[in-house]
């Protein structure tokens, strides 16, 4: 049986698939970036979680990473906007991903224009995306 953790990923990457972009999780990068953009989902780090006792609970603000990238000749800064502002009405149609969490909320993203030797430019940024949820144990 998966982990609350798990099933909360598999929550997310399942909600990210519904965008234009190609998807990812926990993947390397790929030489070719698709038309409608990359987002590779990255668990990223749980932190140290608040615990209450009776019952005994974890409380968990999980922050994932996101790595969003565009390669595109014509209207780069466009299509890159595009998909970070898809990103968010995706995350914000459905904050708690079925229930799974209390809150999910993502960070603004700093973007980079990144050169590739021969080929169009890469614009790109990591969007942290921070999960609230609760478990009954530390590795549940």
């Amino acid at each position: 049986m998966p982990t609350t953790r798990e099933t909360i990923f598999a929550a997310l990457h399942a909600r990210l698939q519904l965008l234009a972009a190609t998807v990812l999780r926990d993947e390397v990068l790929p030489e070719r970036i698709p038309s409608a953009g990359l987002i590779i989902l990255r668990d990223g780090q749980p932190g140290e979680p608040e615990v209450t006792l009776s019952p005994l609970r974890y409380h968990y603000q999980h922050s994932a990473e996101l790595e969003v990238i565009v390669q595109a000749a014509k209207d780069r800064a466009t299509a890159f906007d595009t998909l970070v502002a898809s990103i968010g009405t995706t995350l914000e149609a459905d904050r708690t991903l079925g229930g799974l969490c209390d809150w999910v909320e993502a960070e603004a993203p700093a973007s980079v224009d990144l050169p590739v030797e021969g080929t169009v430019s890469l614009k790109a940024a990591v969007i942290t995306v921070l999960l609230h949820y609760t478990t009954a144990g530390s590795l549940a």
